[in-house]
């Protein structure tokens, strides 16, 4: 869309002043075609939304062009969004299911339940406390390692705050594959964390 297009001309407008400024207003702004309200809202919430997507996807380029198409399918449709005050939510889940849709269209594979081996509750939650103690930034890292399903799933759960059924019905597999996936990815992540404790990497 044309007003998109402009983003990057006038996108550098102080980000304190797009805060300023509530979301709703900005909205209308956009639906009276102001090219001011699509940098601001732009500006406010691409940086976080960026970040959902990434966590998903594991690669920069492809998260920056979804994060853009995100955006631009936002603004064509924005007089359908119906709570003014959540563009960022509704922005967000526009990008999370388009970068799903890339990654299944990428053939990420999920292992059906019945052919998974049954995780107790108490080993899958095993070590809690070595993850409270590891760094942020090594647990993303760690997070990030993981094949594309099993980081999907970790990172719709722990940062977008999704069920496990939600999470099933968004990627089209039963709830308890979700589980046994999110069970198996803790462990994998356990796994990389301690090794590298044990090497002092």
């Amino acid at each position: 869309m044309q007003q998109f297009n402009k983003l990057v001309e006038i996108s550098f407008i102080p980000l304190h002043l797009s805060i300023s400024i509530n979301e709703q207003e900005l909205v209308k702004q956009c639906l009276a075609g102001e090219e001011k309200g699509y940098a601001m809202l732009y500006n406010k919430y691409a940086k976080p939304i960026y970040h959902a997507v990434f966590r998903v996807m594991g690669n920069i380029a492809e998260s920056e062009d979804i994060v853009q198409e995100a955006f631009c399918t936002a603004f064509e449709q924005i007089s359908k969004l119906k709570n003014q005050n959540n563009f960022e939510g509704w922005v967000k889940r526009i990008a999370i299911n388009q970068a799903i849709s890339t990654l299944r269209k990428k053939k990420m594979v999920f292992a059906d339940e019945s052919k998974l081996e049954a995780v107790a509750d108490e080993e899958a939650d095993l070590d809690e406390e070595f993850l409270f103690q590891c760094r942020v930034d090594e647990v993303k890292a760690a997070i990030q390692s993981l094949p594309d399903g099993y980081r999907t799933i970790v990172s719709l759960h722990l940062f977008e705050d999704m069920g496990q059924e939600e999470i099933g019905n968004l990627l089209g597999i039963s709830h308890a594959t979700v589980r046994s996936q999110y069970h198996r990815a803790k462990k994998k992540i356990f796994t990389v964390l301690k090794d590298k404790a044990n090497y002092g990497t």
